[in-house]
């Protein structure tokens, strides 16, 4: 057995190798790069690509590729071999820097909101030093940045840099008034939980909605779901302990700290959680994850559901992003400590964020905003819709002394005890936990829990370090000017408790007085991307972009323009493949069966049975298969008449208010003529196989 220590990293051009692999001068000038963002030399550019091709070469690559993030949310690569041509015929196996430094990709084929036209082609990838280089079944791969011809980002890394920068640049500033002069950078921290579905692939393959929706867009609830709380947490099985294994081993190569797996609530759900790291790395991780997840599912004939929602009536899946700032000395700024009330530098950037999230709900839902997510924010399985902070009580408590001007003098720690002696004692957390809530603090960090599982983490990110970038500018524009830095420091910290407190809600998210509580407060409610997504543009969010230099108007016009186009085009391959399985496979099954029960109560009636109930079953079937046919053609006609020429936000309107409850209402039908459908007539794998098939 392989050694966690020989294992971890095996597949990655790291510190440790490019301490080994490079000369002293070049491995000091690339982290001066990596640690300070100063430019790179040329001439160090090629040493190191010629050391990690040699390495590469080693460990059994072929090509090399630019590994980027496109704005459809996946990554994107295309290979190159190590090759050059000599004269004679030869060719010899190299490795430029400029080769590292930049590459080339088609600008206008991959998604860009309007940036590019067909036309204008040009594009660049860009190499991002501060992530690691990988090998991925026998290709190097560079992480890097992604823009047009005309410089615009084009991609999910390049707005998480230079929202990274302007984190750090006002974080230092609040730095320096608290004497810290130790700290030279603050970088965003993150570690997003996976939450994932397993299917076995054989009866993946029989569901056309799984396949094109990776969703499925017809099924009954099974007589059990999660409603007896015995997935969650529970042993894992055989088959999916092989799976995890397998991935985790895959994921250790190529250095991503996968550390947490277990049963998650829904039958077939399970997570994954790896450890903290910079931003940028654990969103380039989380990509890796991603796939990874999908490819070893294969191999053990599985296939990996990462889709919202992929089946009705059951918990759907999240990706929690627990986000904190960390500076380059290794400090968390949102460590409490044991007095939290007792440090002001503590609760200054506490109140950053808690005055940063009030002000941008809107942005931080439109982070969120997908086809996908909206089916599962605010069914009362994960967060709401309305973007809320729990403190816990302790924290809630030091802000309302601050406010009301009243001592505090903190709160007892107590030891955890359970009335049985032969049990440890350990200290009692001063707080509870929040799982209603859409961003909890959790001890020295929040978790943004509304992101979707198949979306990229870096979208949240991107607005998380922004709007706190914001609040840090504020504060440090009012601090650095006053006369008496405690006294403004104080009425700053207790004013803005004052302004923000209403964004903060330490109750039951779910509950429906929560939602006209939040009413009363202001809060933003925007259920769906057609309400989310246009907040892109708001002429507030396109200064605030614009004044930290993280995104430009026409950037945040694609990204708005884009998420809507893809809202239309998703909900457009769902809706034609509910037509698909419906005309083909579930309308003449039920004809089928119908005819066959109808055959068989004829035949009955003339022995003289008594068959009241098998005609009243035929008569409820025929009558539902009448409204399935009608329904098919009431989605067809709305299919018919969306717009083919109107703008993205008018196209995502018609499919949200027009084509979605046209095939809600032939769900509806389809799945009741499931329920009395004999199961050997139904065309498809039901609920029941697809979630409690693998063992």
């Amino acid at each position: 057995m392989v050694r966690m220590e020989e294992l971890f990293g095996i597949n990655v051009f790291n510190d440790s190798v490019m301490r080994q692999r490079l000369p002293r001068e070049t491995y000091k000038a690339l982290h001066k790069t990596i640690d300070d963002g100063r430019r790179l030399d040329p001439e160090v550019a090629s040493v190191v690509a010629n050391a990690m091709k040699d390495w590469a070469l080693e460990r059994g690559a072929t090509h090399y590729t630019h590994w980027f993030q496109p704005l459809n949310s996946v990554t994107a690569e295309k290979h190159d071999a190590f090759i050059s041509p000599m004269p004679g015929g030869a060719v010899i196996q190299e490795f430029s820097g400029k080769e590292l430094v930049r590459g080339e990709a088609d600008a206008s084929s991959l998604p860009n909101g309007g940036l590019r036209s067909t036309f204008e082609a040009r594009g660049y990838t860009a190499w991002d030093p501060t992530s690691y280089a990988f090998i991925k079944d026998h290709i190097l791969c560079i992480p890097t940045a992604y823009c047009s011809y005309g410089g615009e980002a084009l991609d999910k890394k390049t707005p998480l840099l230079r929202s990274m920068e302007a984190l750090s640049k006002q974080a230092v500033r609040i730095l320096r008034l608290f004497g810290r002069m130790d700290a030279t950078r603050v970088m965003p921290t993150v570690g997003p939980e996976q939450e994932y579905f397993l299917v076995d692939k054989d009866l993946f393959d029989r569901r056309s909605d799984l396949i094109f929706a990776g969703r499925t867009l017809f099924g009954a609830k099974p007589p059990k779901g999660q409603e007896l709380g015995d997935h969650f947490f529970g042993t894992i099985q055989t088959r999916v302990q092989a799976f995890m294994s397998d991935l985790n081993e895959e994921l250790w190569k190529l250095g991503v700290l996968a550390k947490t797996e277990h049963n998650e609530t829904a039958p077939s759900q399970h997570e994954m959680a790896p450890i903290y790291a910079i931003a940028n790395i654990a969103c380039d991780h989380n990509q890796i994850t991603m796939e990874m997840m999908k490819k070893v599912a294969l191999r053990h004939n599985l296939v990996c559901l990462l889709a919202e929602k992929p089946f009705a009536g059951v918990n759907g899946s999240g990706k929690h992003n627990n986000w904190s700032m960390f500076t380059n000395t290794g400090y968390n700024l949102l460590e409490p400590g044991d007095s939290p009330h007792e440090s002001a530098q503590f609760l200054l950037f506490l109140t950053s964020v808690i005055k940063a999230v009030d002000e941008n709900q809107d942005l931080l839902r439109a982070a969120v905003a997908s086809a996908g997510n909206d089916h599962r924010l605010g069914g009362f399985e994960a967060p709401p819709a309305i973007i809320s902070i729990f403190l816990g009580d302790e924290l809630t408590e030091i802000l309302e002394a601050l406010e009301a001007g009243a001592h505090y003098d903190g709160r007892e720690k107590t030891d955890m005890t359970v009335g049985v002696h032969a049990l440890p004692k350990f200290p009692r957390d001063t707080t509870d936990r929040n799982r209603t809530s859409p961003f909890a603090f959790t001890g020295n960090k929040f978790e943004f829990r509304s992101l979707g599982s198949s979306a990229s983490v870096s979208d949240a990110n991107v607005v998380l370090n922004t709007i706190v970038a914001e609040s840090l500018r504020v504060f440090a524009d009012e601090l650095e000017t006053a006369a008496d830095f405690r006294s403004a420091l104080h009425d700053l910290i207790v004013r803005t408790i004052h302004d923000h407190k209403r964004i903060i809600f330490n109750g039951n998210n779910y509950s429906p007085e929560w939602v006209e509580e939040a009413k009363k407060r202001g809060l933003l409610c925007m259920s769906s991307v057609v309400d989310a997504l246009p907040c892109y543009t708001a002429d507030k969010n396109i200064r605030l972009f614009e004044t930290h230099h993280v995104l430009s108007a026409s950037e945040l016009r694609s990204r708005r323009d884009i998420g809507l186009d893809s809202y239309a085009k998703i909900i457009n391959i769902e809706a034609e493949t509910m037509l698909m399985m419906a005309r083909r496979q579930i309308l003449p099954a039920v004809i089928s069966y119908a005819g066959k029960l109808a055959a068989s109560c004829s035949s009955l009636k003339e022995s003289g049975a008594s068959l009241s109930c098998g005609f009243s079953v035929l008569s409820d079937i025929c009558q539902n298969i009448d409204d399935l046919d009608e329904q098919i053609g009431f989605l067809a006609d709305a299919l018919n008449r969306k717009p083919d020429a109107g703008s993205p936000e008018e196209s995502a309107a018609y499919m949200h208010d027009t084509v979605l409850p046209a095939m809600a209402a032939l769900r509806g039908i389809a799945d009741y003529l499931e329920s009395i459908t004999d199961r050997a007539a139904w065309p498809f794998p039901t609920y029941d196989e697809l979630l409690f098939s693998v063992r």
